[in-house]
């Protein structure tokens, strides 16, 4: 096959130039990947859901008119970016259409010469650089910005309040962060509109796809901008004092020469000028229109401004401004079972991956209480990912803070149609009109609202401060010591829908407990079973003895460390006790597909319980009771044993020494046929007699830090600014695992099997240690 050049199209050719043809002739990519076309109207408009079919279907595919293969779920986006030696950052920046012989010698012309960048560099040039020029970024110094970007964007709202229609983009949101970044690089004011002019040519130059006609313009436009650069450099050379990431890499230029390079100077000038201003302005315009699109969301934001920073996360997560990102392949090598060639080019689609349901659970909804909504790939991940996250967050938190405040009656207007520059990476409305009637504005009957503010910490918002408020609806009893909570939303609201295997983190009083989701995943409202445990930490008492119909809790959820593999050939789904609570909702959901299964349920008597009736009456025969007091225990052995060599998977549910039991019969099956949840934690890994400080060296970072005693790999590293997703953070759920290079680890968590352990690739940063003295993790 050929691909397109220069912006036309050619003929299909089978076999001519595909590199994945088979043997005989035969060309294996599929008609949707022949299709594939991310400047389409339908990609451009929503390249995850014109790319839903390959998460289904095809996650890694050949375009042949586009010339890269595409990757769109989430792990294995996540797995490029994390491995940058395999997958080479080098074609980053390189363009789309190669550029016409008239196009390069008007670049010529202004001699310009685009060097590497912090974006597109390999190792170890990358991290060596990205050290000496972090500083900046470090929280610390991007708090005293907060007062720069508030008075910009009070300038511009000021100028627009009282209009009662305006264009958000044109008003504020392009022209505050481009002048926020040249702050930030430390730019001449007197050479601040200039730049201005030339930061989206340099846009289209790179990701777009410019006509013949158009390479010529925005050649020029390039150059122009390539040359203005170099003058205000050069200008900036002779203030040795002056303030400003520029300033500090010229600095840097000078005492370390051979890092920070005369030509690489020139190069970040403009690369930071477009990073730092059009994801910002884009993600900005991509916020609001999401947030404005539901008027309950909108509403709720103004009433609680501290639900803003998780709202804006969740926005990145579902419409962010950087759609995708390239690489290319540095040897053969493998994703997802697909074979990729050595120098391969890979388009990973970080929008694709966002919206993941294998990872994101209902991952298509806007739910601005997603507490996993930080681990986004928008920002990239690993060595690579972006150092102006933070910036980005803040100057977006202000924007949505000041509109909300001053102006939470504004609304989009209707039928407007909404259009996207044509690039591979970035994506945003050029335009986002919205109207309000200024007679309500609340600064005209309380001038109080004028002088209001919300500062936000610098970072990723924490997961355990995020929760909706829901209301008790009603309360049943499904056993003995076994209350049903039917929970709603106060205002009517449907709450997020969700799959087999889901729980929610319960905030009742003092306490935060999980539990997991046992009623219908289409009904609007939620049900939990709590069984009263006398011996607990006080949530279940809580529970029994104080909550009543009526009364408010906070949730967070829904998540899912245990899903249920529905295309297995057959399934064996084990409870016991109250971990019947998971396993009824998977029974009801294999039901419904028509599968093959088997439900056995353990308990001491039948009493005790919960949802055993229900499982008999609509299960029949493929629900067996296992009931201790009637003599009816459960051979684990023989259930086991019948399992070998029929494909089946087997789901369980319940105390540690059920568990450890499977663990045990299932030693000899294949890897993964066993899949288990621990509803409680018998112990916290982080803390226990006999512990000591070890060492850890951060690969991808190349930080060396010390995990004391009483601290957990994963408070350490973030304490050094280091991302890590985490969740119940006691060695249940699996999401803060980190890849460990070299040393032997102390396993402390309840996810991994014993052959997982025994290779010792990877660890849980929640509550593992160091079996010696040190660690290299890649970090």
């Amino acid at each position: 096959m050929t691909d397109r050049q220069a912006g036309t199209e050619s003929s299909p050719n089978p076999t001519a130039g595909c590199p994945v043809h088979a043997a005989q002739g035969q060309c294996p990519v599929s008609a949707r990947a022949q299709a594939f076309d991310p400047f389409a109207p339908e990609y451009l408009a929503n390249p995850a859901e014109a790319l839903k079919w390959s998460r289904d279907q095809e996650p890694v595919f050949y375009s042949p008119q586009l010339g890269y293969w595409v990757v769109s779920r989430y792990e294995d986006v996540k797995a490029v970016f994390r491995d940058n030696i395999t997958f080479s950052p080098s074609i980053a920046l390189e363009r789309v259409v190669p550029p016409s012989e008239e196009a390069m010698a008007t670049l010529k012309r202004y001699n310009y010469q685009m060097n590497r960048t912090l974006v597109n560099e390999d190792e170890p040039a990358h991290m060596e650089r990205r050290r000496a020029l972090m500083d900046h970024f470090l929280p610390e110094n991007l708090a005293a910005k907060e007062e720069m970007i508030r008075r910009l964007t009070r300038e511009k709202v000021d100028a627009f309040v009282d209009s009662g229609r305006v264009d958000l983009v044109e008003a504020m949101l392009w022209e505050i962060p481009l002048t926020v970044a040249l702050h930030f690089l430390g730019v001449p004011k007197e050479d601040m509109d200039a730049l201005k002019e030339f930061s989206v040519a340099h846009t289209v130059n790179t990701w777009g796809k410019p006509t013949p006609e158009q390479q010529l313009k925005v050649a020029d436009a390039v150059g122009r901008f390539w040359q203005y650069a170099g003058q205000v450099l050069d200008k900036m050379r002779k203030e040795p004092d002056g303030t400003g990431w520029m300033h500090h890499a010229i600095r840097m230029n000078g005492e370390i020469p051979e890092v920070v390079t005369d030509s690489y100077l020139h190069s970040m000038m403009m690369a930071i000028i477009v990073a730092g201003h059009e994801t910002t302005s884009l993600a900005s315009a991509n916020a609001l229109k999401l947030l404005l699109s539901d008027r309950l969301v909108w509403e709720r934001i103004c009433k609680d401004p501290e639900l803003i920073p998780n709202a804006i996360e969740e926005c990145l997560r579902l419409e962010g401004s950087v759609v995708a990102w390239r690489r290319r392949a540095t040897r053969d090598t493998e994703i997802a079972g697909v074979a990729i060639p050595a120098e391969a080019k890979l388009l990973i689609v970080s929008a694709s991956a966002n919206h993941d349901p294998r990872h994101f659970e209902n991952g298509d909804f806007l739910d601005i209480y997603r507490d996993s909504a930080v681990e986004h790939l928008t920002f990239g991940y690993g060595s690579h990912q972006c150092m102006g996250k933070n910036f980005a967050r803040l100057e977006m938190r202000i924007f949505i803070e000041e509109l909300t405040r001053r102006l939470p009656h504004m609304r989009l207007v209707e039928d407007q149609q909404f259009t996207y520059l044509p690039n591979l990476a970035f994506r945003g409305p050029q335009k986002l009109v919205v109207e309000w009637d200024p007679a309500l504005n609340p600064e005209r009957t309380d001038p109080a609202v004028l002088g209001r503010r919300v500062s936000f910490p610098i970072g990723a918002p924490s997961s355990k401060e995020i929760a909706r408020t829901v209301r008790v609806a009603d309360i049943t009893m499904a056993a003995e010591g076994v209350r049903i909570l039917h929970l709603e939303d106060p205002d009517g609201l449907a709450l997020p829908a969700w799959s087999p295997g889901a729980h929610v983190d319960l905030v009742a009083g003092d306490f935060s407990r999980k539990y997991s989701l046992c009623g219908n995943p289409s009904d609007p409202d939620y049900t939990v079973a709590v069984l009263r445990e006398d011996n607990g930490r006080g949530g279940s008492r809580f529970i029994h003895d104080q909550l009543t119909k009526g009364m408010t809790l906070r949730l967070r959820g829904p998540k899912n460390y245990f899903r249920l593999e529905e295309d297995a050939e057959n399934h064996v789904l084990i409870a016991g006790g109250i971990g019947i609570t998971p396993i009824i909702a998977m029974a009801d959901r294999l039901k419904q597909l028509g599968r093959d299964y088997r439900v056995h349920y353990c308990g001491r008597s039948r009493g005790a319980m919960a949802f055993a009736e229900r499982l008999l009456k609509e299960h029949g025969d493929r629900a067996v009771l296992h009931v201790s007091d009637e003599g009816s225990r459960a051979d684990l052995a023989s259930v086991v044993a019948d399992c070998a060599g029929t494909g089946a998977r087997i789901h369980a549910c319940g105390p540690a020494r059920l568990l450890d039991a499977l663990t045990g019969l299932c030693a000899d099956l294949p890897e993964g046929t066993l899949r288990s949840e621990l509803f409680v934690t018998d112990a916290s890994g982080a803390m226990q007699d006999g512990d000591v400080a070890f060492e850890i060296e951060l690969e991808d970072s190349d930080l060396n830090l010390t995990v004391p005693a009483g601290q957990t790999l994963l408070e350490v590293v973030r304490a050094a600014g280091i991302d890590v997703p985490s969740d119940c953070e006691e060695g249940l759920c699996g999401s803060c695992e980190v890849r460990v290079l070299e040393g032997g680890v102390d396993h402390r968590d309840r996810v991994l099997s014993a052959s997982e352990r025994s290779e010792g690739s990877r660890m849980m940063a929640c509550c593992s240690r160091a079996s010696g003295k040190k660690l290299r993790l890649a970090l």
